[in-house]
């Protein structure tokens, strides 16, 4: 089925991201479901390139790619940009609980695709974080699993996941869909498992 996002992107960005693929040998797979809102998985993450590869395969899916970003960075003369860019600004103080802030925004809009790396840095870590889980969650919005595989030269969509609650069970399907796709630096690849507390945590309601 067809995505029914509107082009939120012109024409010229459609056929840049094809350009910047193009001439790095790399093309795509996949495509966006029906529907509006979606959390997209950003992985695996290793690399500064992973963003413009991520921008560029958006423009060529025509989708208006979101990611988050720290609210200090929007004040001055490039707040402008960041926000055409696809920036949402979030604030991280602890008198502020990020998942609503992102589920806030999903009820807010009519169109998002709020693109979430689940390792939250370019080096190795020992788990995933689970806040793109409970924001589809909460925001009852399907999670997409985006990826770039840096060996095929592919970056793509793959199928979508319905947020059970049962956080252990969904992200088993969610580590053998990316089982064997590597990052630009595999070496720094996060594993794709659970902390303690959200082993306890799960199933939820």
């Amino acid at each position: 089925m067809e995505a029914v996002l509107s082009k939120t992107r012109s024409a010229w960005a459609h056929r840049l991201g094809h350009l910047f693929l193009g001439f790095f040998g790399w093309r795509t797979e996949g495509q966006l479901p029906e529907g509006r809102k979606f959390v997209i998985i950003a992985a695996p993450h290793t690399s500064n390139w992973d963003l413009p590869f991520m921008l560029a395969v958006s423009y060529v899916f025509g989708a208006r790619l979101s990611f988050l970003m720290k609210h200090t960075m929007f004040w001055g003369p490039f707040g402008p940009f960041f926000r055409w860019l696809g920036g949402i600004p979030v604030n991280r103080t602890a008198r502020h609980n990020l998942v609503q802030q992102c589920v806030d925004a999903f009820q807010q809009r009519e169109e998002l695709v709020l693109a979430i790396p689940p390792e939250g840095t370019r080096s190795k870590v020992r788990y995933w974080k689970t806040g793109f889980y409970w924001i589809a969650h909460e925001a009852k919005v399907p999670i997409l699993l985006g990826f770039l595989d840096y060996k095929r030269k592919v970056g793509g969509l793959g199928p979508a996941v319905m947020p059970t609650g049962d956080l252990k069970a969904d992200l088993e399907k969610i580590r053998e869909f990316y089982k064997g796709i590597p990052g630009k630096y595999p070496s720094q690849m996060g594993e794709i498992d659970l902390q303690e507390r959200d082993r306890a945590s799960t199933p939820r309601s």
